[in-house]
């Protein structure tokens, strides 16, 4: 059986994000009581509203990351306050994350929003104006694991096996890069289209023999339904998923004042998490609702990256080709009809200003190296 056996055409797919974005916007954003700035004019801005994935976590909804320090530094919601207007962050769930900030970015229900580098480039290339206004990090690692009693050791061991990958997810490309670095197609495989949440009983089932995720690889791993076989630890820093601040273009445009505000914020954020006395916080806060710490921790650990740097906020070189990537595959796969400007992307005008404001111009490698 092909890859096209088990799938609809990856303009099917396309068309299927369009209309998930519309209905989740309708379900979810519509029935929230925040609203925007509007038109993004030069008009008192009332609320600044920023968008993020959100976790149930002991009855409530928290914000993990960088996102969740920013709200509990409070230095943003202040600063915003001295200039009238409201911070307000709008939870999403991580099952409709993408399609519903491009929604509330498309309808200017919201302002700004962390999340990741495929939706954000699907957005761009639909017309929704994006700007990056603060890389997130250094990204996240991505796993490969085959099930439980497969001798397979590598990528060649799986060619015409199952291989569950959520198509159009950020966790694509680096998996497509592997395939072309080994002299391998996405043919060579049985693809099967299937969301993580569902990937651990197909792994344990044998409904597939193996899978492509994030941290949740390495907790199959500790359960003993999977083994990690490859992740992007050991790939160029470039391949790891990336997330970003992204700013609605006419809200930066229209008001770089309280844009700098925000990036500020979260450079802040950086700052804090950076030090190495708040690394088991670090851990802790970004574990709520999402995974055991244990495995945070072992996710941090061993990627070749020094505690420091992995929260920076240079927009390195690692950073720009990363999005150039990733426009690349988009449009070469089908998911974006239009090819999306990666340099033009990229506003790094207001970190370099929080950087100078915070003297912390020193602090972190201007290319993402450790000192």
């Amino acid at each position: 059986m092909t890859y096209r056996n088990f799938f609809r055409p990856l303009s099917a797919l396309r068309d299927f994000l369009l209309v998930l974005f519309a209905l989740s916007a309708a379900l979810v954003l519509a029935g929230c009581s925040v609203s925007g700035s509007g038109s993004g004019s030069a008009e008192a801005v009332k609320t600044v509203t920023i968008a993020s994935i959100a976790y149930p976590y002991k009855g409530k909804q928290v914000f993990n990351g960088l996102n969740g320090i920013v709200l509990q530094q409070s230095w943003l919601k202040e600063q915003l306050a001295k200039k009238g207007a409201e911070l307000v962050f709008t939870p999403v769930s991580t099952a409709v994350g993408g399609p519903l900030i491009n929604e509330g970015f498309s309808g200017k229900r919201i302002d700004f929003a962390s999340y990741g580098d495929f939706p954000a480039t699907i957005a761009l290339a639909g017309g929704i104006p994006l700007k990056i206004v603060a890389p997130v990090g250094q990204g996240q690692d991505v796993y490969l694991v085959v099930r439980k009693g497969l001798a397979a050791k590598s990528l060649a061991d799986l060619k015409g096996k199952r291989i569950a990958l959520h198509r159009g997810r950020p966790w694509e490309l680096p998996f497509s890069k592997l395939v072309d670095s080994k002299g391998l197609k996405l043919d060579d495989f049985k693809i099967v289209n299937i969301n993580p949440s569902a990937t651990p009983a197909a792994l344990q089932s044998g409904s597939v023999d193996a899978a492509v995720l994030l941290s949740d690889g390495l907790l199959v791993q500790q359960k003993g339904i999977a083994n990690v076989i490859w992740s992007t630890k050991e790939a160029p820093a470039d391949w790891k998923m990336r997330a970003e601040l992204f700013g609605r273009a006419d809200f930066v445009d229209a008001h770089p004042d309280l844009t700098q505000l925000v990036v500020e914020a979260f450079v802040r954020a950086a700052a804090w998490s950076a030090d190495e006395a708040h690394k088991a916080e670090v851990i802790r806060n970004a574990a709520r609702g999402a995974m055991p710490e244990e495995i945070v921790a072992q996710d941090y650990a061993n990627s070749h990256i020094v505690w420091r740097e992995r929260f920076s906020p240079i927009f390195s070189s690692a950073v720009r080709t990363h999005y150039h990537s990733v426009a690349d595959y988009a449009l070469q796969r089908g998911l974006i009809r239009t090819k999306v400007d990666a340099d033009a992307l990229i506003d790094d005008r207001f970190v370099k200003q929080a950087l100078r404001d915070l003297k912390l111009e020193d602090f972190w490698a201007q290319d993402g190296q450790s000192h």
